[in-house]
């Protein structure tokens, strides 16, 4: 090596080596200063909650008839696309037949004049979406979930189903086996039988909140009045489109004007005039047996009050402490402190007519028992029994408004959100002022609604279970007399 190369690299080593130093030393972790002082035993103060900002929209009425809104947002290239109907099965279905609209809603995907439902499937499927629709109880929807450069094809599409199904009679009759075969299996579960037997003993039959599927009303339905009834409600009449995402009022606007050309105008709005619920009779157990069943499902309330009753933010937070949330009172005795259960709770099942109030959930066999007396002691002690905490009050209160923003976490939360404001005739500000209705409920008022709406004394309790195992330790209760009833909910004779 030559005495040029030995000095060039001698040099160029001593220039380098305090910047690689320098740079090794920069790239070391610094150790974080510690705190004059840290009070571990302190709990940390929560931060402000963040502002929730309600998305707007803009409402039109379309030539046909159907009200459109339209929620504008830009984010993401996807569309939620929702065609809601006012009213459902409680208007529209026979008294006979409950389950005609199930069926007609489940036959528009299969077929029309010009595509088979294979047809249509493999569209939807090439679209990368599919078509989502059902008739509830007191509202009906057809709605799908497209990027925005695929919304009119789709929409092309629910066209067809709209004014040319075909109702094959080879689908309707796979439907009416699909059907039998899940009431047949249903009658394993207590649950669903509990499910199934709690509204007719609260409503009766004579009621449409009383009437339920069966096997008898399945076998029953035509294919007559299937296309019936999917000729009445299907109709822009009665009609709710909302479309939330990435388009623009106008744009959609007329596009949905020309591609639903065909769906010519038609329907009314129904009417909600529901018959008067009979008054609840004195507390009593209605006993299903199942034999064997390793647990019973417990279903206890009564009648309660429309979505629209004035006292719906109070009932809300009170069912939410009772038995609405994991840390409810109903769920912290039952499951956490006595284990007679993985969980139980309640809910307000708010119609536009009397929805019921219920309490429930599933029980070791064993404790059928020991859970009904807890369940009777809570349903006393919301009443003024075991008043109501400082601490209940706003852990439900959170609860509630701390839940809010999952509404508008996407653009099919949007929709429902918005939807539910027009099924349901809410305020156009509902959302802006939940929080301070919710803020706005005291003690005084769960104290009120709580003796208002819970009553111990006239409550349907069906319990479905073993009865050789349960039936004597529910009548040594002495909380009250025991009709049995068979699967369908009807009175059996005492063997």
């Amino acid at each position: 090596m030559s005495v040029y190369s030995i000095l060039r690299r001698t040099v160029g080593s001593a220039l380098i080596a305090p910047a690689a130093a320098a740079l090794l030393a920069a790239q070391q972790p610094k150790t974080p200063a510690k705190p004059a002082s840290l009070d571990r035993t302190a709990i940390p103060t929560p931060g402000s909650a963040p502002e929730l900002r309600v998305p707007t929209w803009t409402s039109m009425k379309l030539a046909n008839g159907a009200q459109l809104i339209v929620s504008s947002r830009h984010d993401l290239p996807l569309v939620s696309f929702d065609i809601n109907f006012v009213g459902g099965s409680n208007q529209y279905d026979p008294a006979t037949k409950p389950g005609v609209g199930e069926f007609a809603g489940a036959m528009l995907s299969e077929g029309t004049a010009t595509k088979s439902g294979d047809d249509i499937s493999n569209a939807l499927q090439l679209l990368g979406t599919g078509v989502r629709i059902g008739v509830g109880d007191e509202s009906g929807s057809i709605g799908f979930l497209a990027t925005s450069d695929k919304v009119e094809r789709v929409l092309q599409i629910v066209e067809d189903m709209l004014v040319n199904p075909s109702f094959p009679n080879d689908a309707i009759e796979r439907y009416r086996a699909r059907r039998l075969v899940a009431l047949t299996q249903a009658k394993d579960r207590t649950s669903a039988i509990a499910g199934r037997v709690f509204p007719k003993v609260l409503y009766t039959t004579a009621h449409p909140y009383g009437r339920s599927v069966t096997e008898q009303s399945v076998a029953a339905i035509t294919r007559d009045d299937i296309v019936s009834f999917a000729r009445t409600y299907f109709t822009p009449g009665h009609a709710i489109i909302t479309v939330v995402g990435d388009v623009e009022p106008n744009a959609v606007r007329t596009m949905i004007e020309r591609v639903l050309a065909p769906w010519s105008s038609g329907g009314t709005m129904p009417s909600f005039n529901y018959p008067t619920v009979t008054e609840p009779k004195a507390t009593t157990i209605y006993l299903v047996d199942k034999p064997g069943a390793a647990q019973s499902s417990f279903a206890i309330g009564l009648p309660g009050p429309a979505r629209s009753t004035s006292d719906y933010f109070a009932l809300e937070v009170l069912n939410t402490m009772f038995g609405g949330m994991f840390q409810s009172r109903l769920n912290a005795n039952i499951r956490e402190q006595k284990g007679y259960s993985y969980g139980v709770g309640s809910r307000f099942s708010y119609g536009k007519g009397p929805g019921p109030f219920e309490a429930g959930g599933e029980i070791v066999t064993a404790k059928s028992d020991s859970a009904l007396i807890e369940f009777m002691k809570e349903l006393r002690g919301i009443r003024g029994g075991r008043p109501i905490t400082d601490e209940e009050l706003k852990t439900a209160e959170d609860n509630l408004v701390q839940g809010l923003p999952q509404n508008f976490s996407s653009v099919r939360a949007v929709n429902g959100s918005i939807s539910d404001i027009y099924l349901e005739d809410l305020p156009q500000d509902y959302y802006q002022n939940y929080a301070r209705s919710v803020r706005a409920v005291t003690k005084d008022d769960l104290a009120r609604v709580a003796n208002k709406y819970i009553d111990p004394d006239h409550l349907a309790i069906v319990i479905v279970g073993d009865r050789k195992q349960i039936e004597g330790p529910l009548k040594a209760t002495g909380i009250a007399p025991i009709v049995l009833l068979d699967l369908n909910g009807d009175p059996v004779a005492v063997p």
